[in-house]
């Protein structure tokens, strides 16, 4: 799991952060903030490759600006760490969330909502 990076930020590089975070969030059907060495974040992209799930990555280890954006995750979303899960445009949860939701039979729906599995018959 990542964490906030603990440098201060200035208002104005938080609010950029977080509005490059919210259109990347809603640019795609499926979108995960990722760390590259993340164990939890690999579960997650494994499940939606399995699934047949088109989504996007953002490897927050890779961008220049990841630690911003992780940071303006953490104050949108409460959540610090990484994976950070959104369907849909809306924010999901980690992997733990997903997988719960997954083995609720809830995870496959809204997949299917959000038009990020091409056919209905994806229910490993």
């Amino acid at each position: 799991m990542g964490s906030v990076l603990s440098s201060k930020k200035s208002k104005e590089e938080l609010e950029m952060a977080l509005n490059k975070a919210k259109e990347i969030a809603s640019s795609s059907p499926v979108l995960v903030f990722s760390k590259t060495y993340c164990g939890y974040c690999k579960r997650v992209k494994d499940l939606l490759t399995q699934l047949g799930a088109t989504y996007k990555v953002v490897e927050l280890d890779m961008e220049s600006d990841g630690g911003d954006i992780q940071s303006a995750l953490a104050e949108w979303t409460g959540r610090a760490t990484v994976p950070n899960v959104f369907i849909g445009g809306k924010y999901i949860g980690g992997c733990d969330t997903l997988f719960e939701k997954h083995r609720a039979g809830q995870l496959v729906p809204l997949l299917n909502d959000a038009g990020a599995i091409a056919n209905n018959s994806a229910q490993l």
